[in-house]
């Protein structure tokens, strides 16, 4: 995400302004290994309706799922399945 010179956030999809951050979850893997990733910055733009996770974001979301172990503090999560 880019931003003008009056600091206003630009979409760098279609290079308007108005992009907002947005703070979501995602899930990875599944059954024991889910891994369930909190409050990730997304930039969501309302000019073109796109919404996307900047390079720096992708690469802090790799680097958390690589270290995992040593980072992911345990919580119990209910699941349920579709029939």
């Amino acid at each position: 995400m880019k931003r003008r010179s009056s600091s206003e956030p630009v979409c760098d999809l279609c290079g308007k302004a108005g992009a907002r951050i947005r703070r979501v979850s995602e899930t990875h893997g599944r059954g024991k290994d889910l891994l369930v990733i909190e409050n990730i910055p997304m930039v969501s733009c309302p000019c073109c309706g796109e919404s996307y996770f900047t390079a720096d974001t992708l690469h802090e979301i790799d680097r958390l799922k690589h270290h995992r172990r040593q980072l992911a503090v345990e919580r119990a999560v209910e699941v349920l399945t579709l029939a």
